[in-house]
């Protein structure tokens, strides 16, 4: 049992809580510059996205509502490039949209996607993309800087409603939630998949099976790799953040943030190891780090 203790983070507490009623409307999404230590954070206000500095001040927002090309209908999700660009998915016009840090709009993808919805960046500054109407998993290849689009390239179907996904910064590893219609009035499940870089199916596990391992039913709703490899997931059910560990050991259950959180939606790492939340239910931005 030592390895697997070693394995497991260290429990995580709260530093700093950003947002709040008043500024962030129903946030759906997260994600943080790792150059820059800004966070991008997307929600239904006026302004769709919103950019806090390291400081936790709001230094932007853009992506108006309405119809203009760079508007933003109704963004599900969000990523930051490693060359500093801000992509959202928008539901509202089933797009992609790239915008620099200023909120310029730089590129805006119709690629005939059904529901585009989560979003990861690569390294390289390519984007993964679920279309969870579609059941595919997509890797977009742009030149940001230019606003050009150089591939769309579909990478895995057949999946069942794929919402959020992550990829792993040092493996290449790929990670999908799929939500699982339920009969009747029921709220269904929730599946985690972990592809290899290759896109192979690794390992998967579905609520029914996670149940057994673990105490409660797991609704999974947002998920990132930490900078072990290890799989991170936020459960609406219990209100908590779990690690369920590195592929190769999947599935463990290390609950690192068990309270203080009401409806958690979005995930990411920050470049200092920093843990942010995004919770829907108080409409906050909350950042953790090791005790």
């Amino acid at each position: 049992g030592g390895e697997a203790a070693a394995s497991a983070p260290a429990g995580l507490g709260l530093r700093r809580c950003l947002g709040g009623w008043g500024s962030l409307v129903n946030p759906t999404g997260v994600a943080a510059c790792r150059g820059t230590g800004r966070l991008a954070v997307a929600h239904d206000g006026k302004k769709r996205i919103h950019v806090f500095g390291p400081s936790g001040f709001c230094l932007q927002r853009f992506g108006e509502r309405g119809d203009a090309g760079n508007d933003v209908k109704y963004a599900l999700d969000v990523t930051v490039t490693s060359d500093g660009h801000v992509v959202v998915t928008d539901g509202g016009d089933r797009s992609v949209k790239a915008f620099n840090f200023e909120g310029r709009g730089v590129l805006a993808v119709r690629e005939g996607f059904c529901l585009p919805w989560g979003l990861d960046a690569t390294p390289r500054s390519e984007v993964l993309l679920t279309d969870s109407e579609a059941g595919a998993l997509y890797r977009l290849t742009a030149d940001f800087q230019r606003g050009e689009l150089k591939k769309c390239q579909m990478i895995r179907s057949q999946l069942v409603c794929p919402r959020a996904v992550a990829v792993c910064q040092t493996s290449g590893a790929v990670v999908v939630i799929e939500h699982l219609k339920a009969p009747g009035l029921n709220k269904g499940s929730t599946r985690v998949k972990i592809f290899s870089a290759e896109m192979d199916l690794i390992r998967q596990m579905d609520s029914f099976g996670l149940n057994l391992v673990f105490p409660s039913k797991i609704y999974a709703t947002a998920v990132a790799f930490d900078k072990e490899g290890r799989v991170i997931v936020t459960d609406v059910c219990s209100q908590t953040v779990i690690c369920l560990g590195k592929p190769e050991e999947f599935p463990v259950f290390n609950p690192l943030i068990s309270h203080g959180l009401s409806y958690p939606v979005g995930l990411t790492y920050m470049a200092n190891d920093s843990l942010v939340v995004l919770d829907s239910g108080d409409h906050s931005i909350k950042i953790y780090s090791c005790t």
